[in-house]
């Protein structure tokens, strides 16, 4: 099976008013292409750090990264800027969306920066927001959507670029039992269609939706194990929403 990410022996330290921080002491794992993870630990254990590597947005004290067969650990911060912006797809609890802009135009944003809009490009950006339950809202702008709308066109936008893995950081962190169903069902319904989904959560109730479920403690691995029991998401049928006012 391919890996989407593998963490080898990583390790990651700060200096801190003359004294070492030990973040992460020697994590390792791997993702193969299609798991759903969960990614949980108590504050000071390293889950923060983790996530800032596993996004490209800082580099291991020791220790590989790989992103499929490539070691992002050894990149300069130009080409992890690229890997960033092409190849990981990001969803925040706050969704980041550009409040001028309509739903297409928001999941076109990361092809901006890449010069690849184009025809293709706005077809293929109307077919995510299908997938992701927005086609009768194309031109809306984000204040005319509910939360759990804009955090759909935020995980359409993450698919924009085929990442290797969806990075969700607390992404349901805002949104109330009954939308935070709806989106765990989006993200399952994406990960049964071939997905690789990277979920970091303080919440057990939303750790129970994944596959599997990685605790840290004090920068070490705590435990790494197959969710037996895992919980399906079965969001509950309401009517269409009515749009939200200017």
């Amino acid at each position: 099976m391919s890996v989407a990410a593998q963490m080898v022996d990583i390790k990651k330290e700060y200096v801190l008013k003359s004294e070492t921080v030990r973040a992460l002491r020697g994590v390792s794992f791997t993702v193969p292409e299609g798991d759903y993870v969960a990614i949980m630990g108590p504050s000071g254990s390293g889950k923060s750090t983790l996530l800032n590597l596993l996004g490209c947005l800082d580099r291991p004290t020791f220790g590989s990264f790989y992103l499929g067969t490539d070691d992002v650990s050894k990149m300069n911060d130009d080409q992890l800027s690229h890997i960033r912006a092409s190849r990981i797809g990001f969803v925040f609890q706050s969704y980041n969306l550009i409040q001028q802009l309509t739903v297409v135009e928001n999941i076109e944003v990361p092809l901006y920066y890449q010069g690849r809009v184009n025809a293709a490009s706005r077809k293929r950006c109307r077919e995510l927001a299908q997938l992701v339950g927005l086609g009768q809202r194309l031109d809306h702008r984000p204040t005319q959507l509910s939360g759990g709308q804009q955090q759909r066109v935020a995980i359409a936008r993450s698919l924009v670029n085929d990442p290797y893995f969806i990075l969700a950081d607390e992404a349901t962190g805002n949104l109330d039992s009954v939308t935070t169903e709806e989106i765990l069902a989006l993200f399952e319904r994406l990960n049964d269609e071939g997905r690789t989904i990277i979920m970091v959560t303080h919440e057990d109730e939303v750790a129970a939706h994944a596959k599997r479920v990685i605790r840290l403690r004090d920068g070490l691995l705590q435990s790494d194990i197959q969710n037996e029991t895992r919980i399906h998401a079965k969001p509950k049928p309401r009517p269409p929403e009515p749009e939200m006012a200017h």
